[in-house]
């Protein structure tokens, strides 16, 4: 027959390890959540990690008291967003583009490659916008910093020439003899306007930043 001390130890026990597997669930559980709602937001449906985000960024609207025609190339506004990759094309001047739609409504892009992404899916970046609606787009010569509008200019594609996003930059020039003295001096191929536009290679759609999602 045991003891009285045996039964008072094995107690003692059994509380112990009671009261440690109760510390360990709630150390488990988040605090202040009761194990209902612990249960409910474990079955809510979660984003993948791996899956990339942005809002849609707004137009900027024509202003009358600019003075310039609706459909003219304009500065680059401080605060303007590429809608592509949603980085400042002002602090990139030499780089910037712009795209101006029939209402007046301008987009600013930081490089000639995410506008030719841009118009590659109008839809997809700008909701409710429709490439019909393009009424003018510019880009700027690599050379003199001049508006040029996108149908006339020539680019170079692969030349040491690095731009905001150091990859995938197309530098623009106002004439084909101009890209390709370009082209000799810092290496590259020289492309039209309508040929990238037509198809992108491969190399530069690989530059397009993330997935952009409306919402």
């Amino acid at each position: 027959m045991r003891s009285f001390g045996w039964w008072l130890r094995w107690v003692g026990g059994a509380a112990l390890t009671l009261g440690c597997t109760a510390l360990l669930m709630a150390a488990a559980r988040p605090t202040g959540m009761a194990p209902q709602e612990q249960a409910a937001r474990q079955t809510q449906p979660q984003l993948p990690l791996q899956a990339e985000v942005c809002r849609t960024i707004a137009a900027h609207p024509y202003d009358p008291a600019s003075g310039l025609p609706m459909q003219a190339a304009r500065p680059v506004p401080d605060q303007a967003r590429c809608p592509v990759c949603g980085m400042f094309p002002a602090r990139s001047p030499r780089w910037a583009s712009q795209l101006i739609f029939d209402n007046g409504d301008a987009y600013f892009f930081d490089s000639p490659l995410s506008l030719f992404l841009y118009l590659r899916n109008v839809p997809h970046y700008s909701k409710g916008r429709a490439p019909a609606q393009v009424a003018a787009s510019y880009v700027r010569d690599f050379q003199t910093g001049q508006w040029l509008p996108l149908p006339s200019a020539w680019f170079v594609h692969g030349s040491d020439a690095k731009g905001p996003m150091r990859a995938g930059n197309l530098p623009p020039f106002a004439t084909q003899d101009q890209a390709l003295a370009f082209a000799q001096a810092h290496g590259g191929a020289v492309w039209s306007a309508a040929q990238l536009q037509q198809a992108l290679p491969d190399s530069l759609l690989r530059q397009a930043p993330h997935r952009h999602t409306q919402l």
